[in-house]
């Protein structure tokens, strides 16, 4: 009872996003099993930085970044190390998803869509139905980033790395330089960062 209030709450209340509508494709029984168990995971550990003084750089980067959306500085480090970790986890660049994040939603944890994506990734319904369990809210941060970081790798890989049409798919506009050209010019202009590990912090420039 408590979960359809805040719900229908958050349907009235929060504020909306601009995404697109994500295409909902059938999957062989193999790639499900294998999101499934990408999404089923235990709960995000610690990331792991090169070195603590490279963690204390990161943050030191990235926090005072988001102090317009998120004003509480202990919420702005637990989301970074979620997002680090999460981004990490599926071999994505922490600053791309930042960036992504930025396009999607505007950092608004509760956007809803007029295509019904929700949370930060702004993840469609249907990949809970597909790959998930009912119990897994896509408002909750680590869920929605979770969801939001995996179903990206998926399309990379499907993609054979081609970061312009992963980004498509993800936003549903496979094919238009509108949306992966944002996610780049958000990812280098608002969350640049120079580290040892991830080799893409410099972003491509993918205009097509």
């Amino acid at each position: 009872m408590l979960r359809s209030t805040s719900l229908v709450l958050c349907m009235l209340f929060c504020a909306s996003a601009h995404a697109g509508a994500q295409k909902e494709e059938l999957l062989a029984a193999s790639v499900q099993a294998a999101l499934h168990s990408a999404i089923s995971d235990r709960a995000s550990p610690e990331p792991i930085f090169p070195s603590l003084d490279e963690k204390l750089r990161w943050l030191d980067a990235m926090v005072p970044r988001l102090a317009s959306k998120l004003p509480d500085t202990r919420e702005r480090i637990d989301f970074l190390k979620t997002v680090y970790y999460e981004a990490q986890r599926a071999g994505l660049d922490p600053q791309m998803v930042l960036g992504l994040i930025q396009v999607e939603s505007g950092f608004r944890k509760y956007a809803v869509s007029s295509a019904g994506a929700r949370g930060l990734m702004q993840v469609m319904p249907f990949w809970v139905k597909q790959i998930g369990t009912p119990d897994q809210d896509l408002f909750h941060l680590r869920t929605n980033l979770r969801y939001g970081c995996t179903i990206l790798r998926y399309y990379i890989d499907l993609e054979k790395g081609d970061l312009f049409r992963a980004l498509g798919r993800y936003n549903g506009s496979l094919g238009k330089p509108e949306y992966p050209n944002a996610v780049v010019s958000a990812w280098q202009k608002s969350w640049g960062f120079s580290t040892t590990v991830i080799s893409r912090s410099s972003p491509p420039a993918i205009s097509r």
